[in-house]
């Protein structure tokens, strides 16, 4: 994998204090190209154990990547942001997911003198106004939590995949995350949606009854909405915005 590519993960507002990547481990990631999430889940285990943590929004992507993690990387922890305006649909998957893998998820919500001070100042519905606006809120309520999640891990994980959306077609499988300082891995990037399905049958998986309703990707209550048959998978996310534009600043397109 060449340094053009590890690159690609890259935060647009990394801290210039932000450790680089150890070469040894860009030598060893260069394996992990066109390897089975199996493999890189199983790369991972070894390389970092529990210094590596799965950031999970209980779509059907992080269901099966949870599941797969289960059996290949145990030693992994597992974390969600509960931005306070989720629906109800997701909080119920999360606490079956929870019971079915005896898991244990840490929750990292937004800071409360933040959330309050955007409501106070922007109102309740701010994000609609502009596109700073939604980055806006999405940082106070996505941004700021994860980095707290991260801080102390060498690496995380998530269930991207290619073909969910334009912004992200380009991702890799594994890659250095300048923005966070860390190793981010995206076991499932080249899985279609028919395969993440198919896996989620086989194995019996809980997953949210909102995919049912035509919510192939589910965020923020007030931020989403069911999609048309042609449309695209994230279509209903931010609707109201251009689809190059359709990222809350956890994931940058390359």
């Amino acid at each position: 994998m060449s340094t053009a590519v590890i690159a690609s993960e890259a935060h647009p507002t990394a801290s210039k204090t932000a450790p680089g990547p150890d070469l040894r481990a860009l030598a060893e990631l260069s394996v992990l190209t066109e390897a089975s999430a199996p493999a890189v889940l199983s790369f991972v285990q070894q390389r970092f154990g529990d210094r590596a943590a799965i950031a999970s929004s209980f779509g059907v992507e992080d269901i099966v990547l949870l599941h797969l993690a289960s059996v290949y990387a145990p030693s992994l922890t597992v974390f969600t942001l509960d931005t306070g305006r989720l629906p109800e649909e997701t909080h119920e998957v999360m606490e079956l997911v929870r019971r079915r893998f005896q898991l244990r998820i840490e929750t990292f919500a937004p800071e409360r003198a933040a959330v309050e001070r955007l409501e106070s100042e922007q109102g309740y519905y701010s994000f609609r106004a502009s596109l700073q606006a939604r980055k806006d809120c999405c940082g106070v309520r996505k941004v700021e939590p994860l980095r707290r999640a991260l801080a102390g891990k060498q690496a995380w994980l998530t269930g991207l995949r290619r073909e969910q959306t334009q912004t992200r077609t380009a991702i890799d499988v594994a890659g250095w995350d300048d923005g966070f300082g860390l190793w981010k891995f995206n076991p499932l990037s080249s899985w279609t949606t028919a395969q993440t399905w198919a896996y989620v049958q086989e194995h019996s998986l809980p997953y949210n009854r909102l995919h049912d309703l035509g919510y192939p990707s589910i965020g923020c209550a007030p931020c989403t909405r069911a999609v048309k048959p042609y449309e695209d998978l994230r279509a209903g996310r931010w609707w109201w915005e251009n689809a190059e534009h359709k990222e809350c600043g956890l994931h940058r397109q390359p």
